[in-house]
């Protein structure tokens, strides 16, 4: 990896990877995505490819943590080759930095690739509960954080309201429930070395990520997928306090741009020793660079 993270302004700890540049997309992935833009107002008439992502954040001189997801059974999309990911992200290493994606219901199938990608190089783990269609601690992921938590590498949650399916009939049929980060207290008690990352504000369930995060030491929040301007006040609180060595800056590019981000983030009473660690040093500890 050849980022120099002494001169990078931040790390934003969550962007995603959408489709491989030339792929067509499965039938209702145009609309899914089009009903995505719709939600977060993107710019974008279809989102980056992985290289136009790294060519924006090396102008604004930004490292960025980027992923895919992986939710074929429960959506029928096909998924982003984890490894064409890698190899991009790879190419790009001056600003990129490559979690990967496995739906845990892929079972020993899916621990088998977790094991051949962190020996190619993934940083971290990606996982989305509502699009993914499972419970975090449902047993049948345990073999799986068993393989990243002794890796030493992050596994990310998505948590509390999502985008995706948002306004479509039904809500794509995706369910919130399986979002609600407190699922994610057992996953942090059974796997005590786990690092795990609750991303976003947990609307409707902020109270219970803050309760999660300051309870297990083994769990860190990111902000991403919110304006700071709509931060709840007991989120930025604790972001002051009792959580400020365990709380990330994360965009959620390409839904919100880390322009945006960052503008509303200077405009919020946060503690100037406090900036720092949010926009970068936390986020050093935790991906261990």
């Amino acid at each position: 990896m050849r980022i120099d993270f002494d001169k990078v302004t931040a790390i934003d700890i969550h962007t995603h990877a959408e489709e491989p540049c030339g792929l067509h997309a499965d039938d209702g992935y145009d609309d899914f995505q089009e009903g995505m833009k719709e939600y977060f107002r993107s710019p974008f008439d279809h989102p980056p490819t992985i290289p136009e992502t790294a060519q924006f954040y090396r102008e604004k001189n930004i490292a960025a943590v980027i992923f895919p997801v992986d939710a074929e059974r429960e959506t029928g999309f096909r998924r982003y080759n984890n490894d064409e990911m890698l190899e991009l992200a790879q190419e790009h290493d001056d600003i990129l930095i490559p979690f990967v994606s496995i739906d845990p219901w892929k079972g020993k199938i899916g621990v088998r690739e977790a094991k051949n990608l962190l020996a190619k190089g993934a940083r971290g783990f990606k996982f989305h509960p509502t699009f993914q269609g499972f419970y975090p601690n449902d047993r049948m992921a345990y073999e799986l954080y068993e393989v990243i938590q002794e890796s030493g590498m992050p596994a990310l949650f998505h948590t509390g309201q999502t985008g995706v399916g948002a306004g479509m009939p039904g809500g794509m049929g995706m369910r919130l429930k399986y979002s609600n980060p407190m699922y994610l207290d057992d996953v942090a008690a059974d796997f005590p070395d786990l690092k795990i990352i609750a991303a976003h504000p947990s609307f409707p369930w902020q109270e219970e990520a803050l309760a999660l995060a300051t309870h297990k030491p083994n769990v860190w929040i990111d902000l991403s997928g919110w304006s700071p301007k709509y931060f709840p006040p007991l989120l930025v609180r604790y972001a002051n306090s009792l959580l400020q060595d365990r709380v990330l800056f994360g965009s959620d590019w390409p839904a919100i741009l880390p322009d945006r981000w960052l503008r509303d983030f200077e405009a919020l009473e946060i503690k100037e020793h406090v900036r720092p660690k949010i926009l970068k040093e936390n986020a050093r500890k935790i991906l261990g660079l």
